[in-house]
């Protein structure tokens, strides 16, 4: 049995879930058993009350109660070989678009979650023993990308990289730019959104909304836009750039501005499916990210479109070679 320890949250793990961290720490501890020393108050973060479903953040201390001393064992698995997770670890490694020493980037497709939850199986966070290379470890998550959203996905191949990655991404020493078909065309055509969103609902049903003034959870939120082509005045290719990383963010950002992603109907409603040929697939894909290496230099990694949104972008005569910066004169 081991005693008490006070574990500080590292960058890498921020915005991860209370018991997902227990789990990768611990992952000989059962879930019934963390339940019981959430429920009893033995676990806290800075020495708060907590449940399983807290989001911890950088710098937070994770008081651990004394475990058993198989917590931090791996639990037996059986040693037959399985097809199944052979297949897995082929279908990821196709998925690669970058890899060196320090980082791992992928190029997610839609419908494929980022970690598992109380309803999903299969999951990235599952197969990423098949990403470890020559790496001594398994790489790390260092940010997610809801279930729908297709594109760049960043992994960190060590723990001190996932730290400075993490910190990269919190310090916003990244761009990020998405792409998305959405119904409507956004009037002013570029243009920022600055609209604080809270949350809503349960794990797994989880939503946002703009604030009130009494929200008290609302966090501050930020995005720019930019109409890079219209099919019509009906649909619209728009280039997303996120200043904050909240949960939905671009999703409920575009309805504020009356044009929801096409695809979005936890979102956009009725609206969000415009028919004809355009599949009710999720139009949302994260296309590019510049962000600083673990080294100290930045990377810029693109991820092409995922075959239900090249299909759309074909229908609807878009050519998406025309990636002109549209954010160029923001930044200028």
């Amino acid at each position: 049995m081991s005693g008490v320890q006070t574990i500080q949250v590292e960058a890498g793990d921020d915005g991860m879930r209370l018991d997902r961290w227990f789990k990768a720490r611990f992952p000989g501890l059962g879930h019934g058993r963390l339940e019981k020393l959430l429920r009893t108050g033995q676990v806290r973060v800075d020495g708060g009350r907590v449940k399983g479903s807290t989001r911890l953040e950088e710098g937070q201390a994770v008081r651990v109660p004394p475990l058993p001393d198989n917590a931090d064992a791996a639990p037996q698995r059986s040693s037959k070989p399985r097809k199944a997770a052979s297949q897995d670890g082929s279908f990821l490694r196709d998925l690669v678009l970058y890899k060196d020493g320090d980082v791992i980037v992928l190029n997610k497709p839609a419908g494929l979650a980022v970690q598992g939850g109380s309803r999903t199986d299969k999951h990235i966070d599952a197969m990423l023993d098949a990403l470890a290379f020559d790496a001594p470890e398994r790489p790390r998550l260092v940010h997610r990308l809801d279930k729908d959203t297709s594109g760049v996905l960043v992994l960190a191949r060590s723990r001190d990289a996932a730290a400075k990655l993490g910190r990269a991404l919190k310090r916003h020493d990244t761009r990020k730019i998405y792409w998305a078909l959405v119904n409507g065309v956004p009037r002013p055509q570029r243009g920022t959104i600055n609209l604080s969103l809270a949350k809503a609902g349960t794990e797994g049903r989880e939503r946002v909304h703009a604030a009130e003034d009494d929200d008290f959870d609302a966090r501050h939120a930020i995005t720019h836009y930019a109409t890079v082509a219209q099919a019509g005045q009906k649909l619209a290719w728009v280039a997303f750039m996120p200043v904050t990383g909240r949960t939905h963010q671009i999703r409920a950002h575009a309805v504020a501005i009356k044009t929801p992603i096409v695809g979005d109907g936890k979102y956009g409603g009725s609206e969000a499916h415009p028919g004809g040929e355009i599949p009710r697939k999720m139009h949302l894909h994260a296309r590019e990210l510049t962000i600083r290496h673990p080294k100290g230099h930045m990377i810029t990694v693109v991820a092409p479109l995922p075959e239900h949104m090249r299909k759309t972008w074909d229908l609807l005569g878009l050519n998406p070679n025309d990636d002109e910066d549209p954010f160029a004169e923001l930044e200028a």
